[in-house]
């Protein structure tokens, strides 16, 4: 069985479901003028919503990958994290410094989740 891909164009997809996992892409803030925590929590709004149109949500996280511009913010990126993740079910995790793709955003997340059983 093929992947279903969601928002896609001629580079990426922002969403591909397959054999009951939901891989999102890299997700970006909207609103770059906004500091480390304002851009994590605008991450995390879009993968909530993302999540919910593959039909799941945060409760069922498997993985993160966070890239952070600066690890003298990596506090800030915390908080907005710990305020969002499900109680008792923090999926596991890895973070990093990373040079990003437009030198204004400060936070990039990449999330996979499992689809509940039905």
């Amino acid at each position: 069985m093929s992947p279903s891909l969601h928002h896609s164009n001629e580079r990426m997809s922002q969403i591909a479901v397959h054999n009951g996992t939901v891989y999102l892409s890299g997700q970006v803030p909207s609103d770059a003028t906004q500091g480390m925590r304002g851009q994590t929590e605008q991450v995390l709004a879009r993968i909530d919503e993302l999540l919910a149109e593959a039909g799941t949500s945060k409760q069922q996280l498997i993985s993160a990958q966070v890239w952070v511009t600066d690890m003298g913010e990596f506090a800030d990126m915390n908080a907005a994290w710990d305020a969002w993740v499900a109680p008792g079910r923090p999926p596991v995790r890895a973070a990093v410094e990373a040079k990003l793709a437009k030198p204004e955003w400060k936070v990039e997340i990449m999330v996979v989740a499992a689809l509940p059983e039905s």
